[in-house]
């Protein structure tokens, strides 16, 4: 089976299924892994993808011909790993997924020990060398063996103590899986919580037949909030693929931009933390740096991506750290990533806020209006970026931490490339002046589309 560099991103393994990711692949580095990381026991799980089972398969043969036992936790979201592998003390963790991409994609992440990531610049490059170049190592004498573990009460019960039970309401919550991992996690969690829930797409299933989970697309996001309005719910989650990411919506069906998101777990978390630090990422910053300092925390930015912002949050001991993706981190949970995390302490602040959603964010979102990511595919991006930066480097307050950021007294922007695709990401905010924010919006895209 042919084998294509193609598969190996800057954090994880991802492509079409059986083209770029296959189960020589996953053989191959299962092979590669326990050698390259000295691992000795390795969690291992899959999402819903039809291939999940097959790549798994495949990959445990590898491991355990190095005589690298394997922990089976079976199917599971991309945090169930990451959990396994920290609660259970492996030596690492690799989870099959693609998550919110396109039902014929699958993919892998890997972790080491502690739940740490391995990507590009910390082993996933020799990972690609090794397996690219059929290195793969003398296997052990003896095969290691498959053992199977559920870890599901455990990982409930660790989920339920960011949260006072005491303080929770039966309000009502919509929540979409949209067919993908996070479906019996909802079932085990209202064993346990007073919350009404009203489920859709609930049950897995990798065919994905109500279109891709991935509720950041518009036309994604109605199936949520029709369900909403129609039930006239206090809340309404959605999730990705693998459910490290969820999307909020308030009691109308709109959906919250992740960014504010941040701001109001940060201020949540330094209640608890007083004087505690919070990492956040360049693409809009000034809601969050507000909120932090006004509640005596400290703002640390940090590059987007989600092996950087857990690497910064280690260095600077960090109790919470946010993107604008909705990638949301907690040191409590090994400073990874937790989609149930996220909506629990959402829909806890919202019980102990007398308040409905849209209420509590409000003022938030007025005093830093922003246009929502907007992406653009160009012929060379590099040379959209070099004019970007001879129209605006010498305007303003220049960043280059991630991408190019400019600062000016009313208003601020951001430009990426794409790591992954020929496509330009712009965030514009302003400081509460909706017009300014159209006509920059405009100005700038003006230049990248040009």
């Amino acid at each position: 089976m042919e084998l294509k560099s193609s598969a190996f991103k800057a954090y994880d393994i991802r492509g079409k299924f059986p083209e770029e990711v296959n189960e020589e692949l996953a053989y191959r580095i299962g092979r590669v892994f326990p050698t390259l990381f000295n691992a000795k026991r390795v969690a291992v799980g899959h999402d819903i993808r039809l291939s999940g089972p097959e790549i798994q398969k495949a990959l445990e043969l590898g491991l355990t011909e190095m005589g690298c036992e394997v922990v089976d936790i079976g199917q599971c979201g991309t945090e169930m790993i990451y959990f396994a592998t920290a609660h259970l003390g492996l030596d690492g963790g690799i989870m099959i997924t693609a998550s919110h991409n396109p039902k014929e994609y699958n993919g892998l992440k890997l972790v080491r020990k502690e739940a740490r990531p391995i990507s590009g610049d910390t082993g996933l490059k020799d990972i690609e060398a090794k397996v690219m170049a059929g290195e793969l190592g003398t296997p052990a004498e003896v095969p290691a063996k498959v053992i199977e573990v559920d870890i599901m009460k455990e990982y409930i019960d660790h989920l339920l103590t960011y949260v006072d039970m005491s303080a929770l309401k039966p309000l009502k919550i919509v929540v979409n899986s949209g067919n993908g991992a996070a479906g019996p996690i909802i079932d085990e969690l209202e064993k346990r919580l007073p919350f009404n829930f009203v489920k859709v797409y609930n049950t897995p299933d990798g065919s994905f037949p109500n279109g891709v989970p991935n509720p950041l697309l518009m036309e994604n996001r109605e199936a949520t909030a029709k369900v909403v309005r129609e039930e006239k719910a206090d809340l309404g989650v959605a999730f990705d693929g693998d459910f490290d990411r969820c999307f909020i919506f308030d009691e109308n069906g709109d959906m919250i931009e992740g960014y504010y998101i941040v701001g109001f777990l940060a201020k949540a978390f330094l209640k608890k933390n007083p004087g505690a630090k919070i990492i956040y990422d360049p693409r809009l910053t000034w809601n969050t740096i507000e909120v932090v300092e006004e509640a005596g925390g400290t703002p640390v930015m940090c590059k987007s991506g989600h092996a950087f912002i857990k690497d910064c949050m280690r260095k600077e001991d960090a109790v919470y750290g946010g993107e604008m993706s909705a990638h949301n981190y907690f040191k409590d949970f090994s400073f990874c990533d937790s989609g149930m995390i996220t909506w629990l302490l959402v829909a806890e602040l919202l019980c102990q806020a007398e308040g409905k959603m849209s209420e509590m964010l409000k003022e938030r979102m007025e005093r830093y209006p922003i246009s929502g990511e907007i992406n653009s595919k160009v012929a060379d991006a590099k040379a959209v970026m070099a004019a970007i930066e001879a129209k605006y480097g010498s305007t303003g307050e220049v960043c280059k931490m991630d991408g190019f950021s400019v600062n000016y007294p009313d208003w601020r922007f951001n430009v990426r490339i794409s790591n992954t695709e020929p496509v330009i990401r712009l965030n514009v905010e302003t400081r509460g002046d909706k017009k300014l924010l159209e006509e920059k919006t405009a100005e700038v895209l003006a230049v990248i589309r040009a």
